[in-house]
């Protein structure tokens, strides 16, 4: 098998069609500099009605005609795909890209959306609201719906497994540590872990402040070795300064985690290589 020193890729890219900082050409631009080989964009799908961070239905023909376009101008130098990070409960078509990320931000509860992925204020008031106050409850009800991703989309990747602890670094939403929480989040892990999809280990909230360590923690990653699950390495870039955040370090991680190997997007797919 391949051996691998440096990861030299991101499937997990934003930009200005959702809530990225950059346009498409200046992350291309920006990888080229990075030395990448390959640099996949993957827009907030579109869910039916105007979210801030999420590509509208105009945006998303936009955002897919001008990845054709840089995919066809900047060939000689990188490899471009055109990628959609599709929230489970979209109403957008999942036709005509290179590949897809399945990921949830949010769950609805007697019909109004829980955002998962917004400001700490914000995630604590919809605790109290909807889950009186219990934030394992909370924990529970997105691991409930993390378990039915499939059911949505045959995903090519699982992404940022366990979100709902963007801010328990920060402070206790919930134990990360229990025994309840764990058996949750792992229930979750297994009613996935037959998909074809491979799990994404995820530094955007590194880059952005968050967190210390990437997405998933330690003891998911061990389970997905242990269930023979594969794994890639994103930056779920939202600002062209962190495409690479804490990749080097991230492979370590991996490594103490009990892989020998990651996933690289190659020839239109995946294959492993060595770490």
């Amino acid at each position: 098998m391949q051996k691998l020193t440096e990861y030299k890729q991101n499937l997990h890219t934003h930009t200005r069609y959702c809530d990225g900082n950059n346009t498409a050409e200046e992350m291309i631009l920006r990888a080229i500099e990075l030395g990448f080989d390959t640099l996949g964009f993957s827009g907030h799908s579109y869910l039916g009605f105007e979210m801030s961070w999420t590509m509208s239905a105009e945006g998303t023909e936009k955002y897919k005609a001008e990845i054709r376009e840089l995919k066809k101008k900047y060939a000689s130098r990188i490899n471009v795909l055109c990628g959609l990070e599709y929230d489970m409960y979209s109403q957008t078509p999942i036709e005509g890209y290179d590949y897809l990320i399945g990921s949830c931000h949010g769950f609805y509860m007697n019909g109004t959306r829980v955002e998962c992925d917004s400001n700490i204020e914000s995630v604590k008031q919809d605790i109290k609201e909807f889950f009186g106050g219990d934030g394992m409850k909370y924990a529970k009800e997105y691991y409930r719906n993390m378990a039915k991703l499939y059911d949505y989309g045959d995903f090519d990747v699982v992404g940022h497994f366990d979100l709902l602890t963007k801010y328990c670094e920060q402070e206790e939403l919930f134990d990360v540590n229990s025994l309840e929480y764990k058996n949750a989040a792992l229930e979750a892990l297994h009613a996935l872990s037959s998909g074809r999809g491979v799990f994404e280990i995820n530094t955007g909230a590194i880059s952005r402040g968050y967190r210390t360590t990437p997405y998933p923690a330690p003891f998911l990653l061990k389970e997905m070795k242990t269930l023979g699950c594969r794994v890639i390495l994103t930056s779920d870039c939202h600002d062209k300064n962190f495409l690479d955040c804490e990749y080097k370090n991230s492979l370590e991680f991996i490594r103490a985690c009990g892989f020998d190997s990651v996933c690289v997007w190659e020839n239109g797919g995946f294959c492993e290589v060595g770490i």
